[in-house]
């Protein structure tokens, strides 16, 4: 999938001293939690953006050109308690998490290299440091799952009081339907 650049950012690639950066968002009720790979804070699109230095892992986000759906693994390490906190206490599935490319040569310039949910949080806990895996899925994955919709008149009724407009398709299989006139 090719990416589309803004100009600001193309820039910014160009030039001959680069800083790049990665900024990660996850959307948890009430608490959303933003990550980047440097240090100190930095504020990007109005949000606070939290330095995680080398504590931030991205593996590799696979992409294809078909559309399957590929998902994306994050790792934060030596997180708060606060973190770990939310991890065991909120209902994170589903929750939306974003992964972008930058340079802070100019932050207000950036690409969403994913967009997806949050699928799996693994946490493993150490005297001295927590780690927190998260496991995220692509969008894609939404277009797998059966939407339980049932076309049927009681369905439809259910949904829309009085309406008829499937009362007779049940009856259809066994229905003996003429074409055309018959000729003496």
């Amino acid at each position: 999938m090719s990416r589309d650049l803004t100009t600001a950012l193309e820039t910014a690639l160009s030039a001959d001293v680069i800083e790049p950066f990665f900024a990660v968002d996850l959307n948890f009720d009430g608490s959303p939690l933003y990550v980047w790979s440097g240090q100190g804070d930095i504020v990007i699109d109005g949000k606070t953006y939290v330095g995680s230095e080398e504590l931030l892992k991205i593996e590799t986000i696979e992409e294809a050109s078909d559309a399957s759906a590929r998902g994306a693994v994050l790792t934060l390490t030596g997180v708060p308690s606060e973190v770990v906190s939310i991890a065991l206490s909120t209902e994170y599935q589903g929750r939306t998490g974003n992964i972008y490319f930058g340079t802070l040569n100019d932050t207000s310039s950036y690409t969403e290299l994913f967009s997806g949910f949050i699928d799996t949080m693994d946490i493993l806990e150490e005297p001295t440091v927590s780690t927190v895996r998260v496991s995220l899925e692509s969008r894609l994955v939404r277009l797998e799952v059966p939407s339980g919709i049932k076309y049927t008149s009681s369905y439809l009724k259910s949904q829309y009081a009085g309406d008829l407009g499937l009362d007779f398709v049940e009856s259809l299989p066994n229905k003996k339907i003429t074409w055309g006139t018959v000729s003496e």
